[in-house]
């Protein structure tokens, strides 16, 4: 029905809108929208809900992420002969996060590739919360040791204050 702005009636014309000017596609990520989208990644709240990728490309090569996560976090603590593996996964994943930080943060792809790359980042930070939660050992048993070491600390305090001597009887003066 109207072809430019030109034919349009003056009220009805379109104004870009607040999220994504109709210029903005194939153009580079602009200053404002660059900040937004790293607001975005550091928010603390960022990887709620969130689920982690099925797959995403690390150093070259696919990685299929959410398998391998779950895969680990099935078991309750990581076996002694998956820990080398699992460091390396964090660091890959760690440095894949670092390199599209900065190619948001260099503004050199477009508003909708900066979003496809924070996704991505969000999504690595997930998988990184969830596997910096497995210990070698698992939750339980180490709530028990501090517990433990908790009441040793306490009996060895009260002890003192009490004055008495390896759970003898009490000493107080001559």
């Amino acid at each position: 029905m109207y072809g430019s702005d030109a034919e349009y009636p003056p009220d009805a014309r379109r104004t870009p809108g607040p999220y994504l000017p109709l210029d903005a596609v194939g153009r580079c990520v602009q200053a404002y929208e660059r900040k937004q989208l790293l607001e975005r990644i550091g928010r603390e709240s960022a990887t709620v809900g969130v689920d982690i990728p099925e797959r995403i490309e690390v150093q070259g090569s696919t990685v299929e992420l959410r398998a391998f996560v779950f895969e680990i976090k099935r078991r309750d603590a990581v076996p002694p002969g998956e820990r080398e593996r699992v460091e390396a996964a964090k660091r890959n994943l760690r440095r894949e996060r670092l390199e599209r930080v900065e190619r948001i943060e260099d503004g050199e792809v477009s508003f909708e590739a900066g979003e496809d790359l924070a996704d991505a980042v969000i999504g690595i930070d997930r998988a990184l919360e969830a596997l910096a939660s497995l210990e070698t050992g698992s939750v339980e048993a180490e709530a028990e040791r501090q517990a433990t070491a908790d009441k040793k600390r306490w009996m060895t305090f009260l002890k003192q204050a009490l004055g008495r001597d390896d759970d003898g009887p009490q000493v107080r003066g001559p």
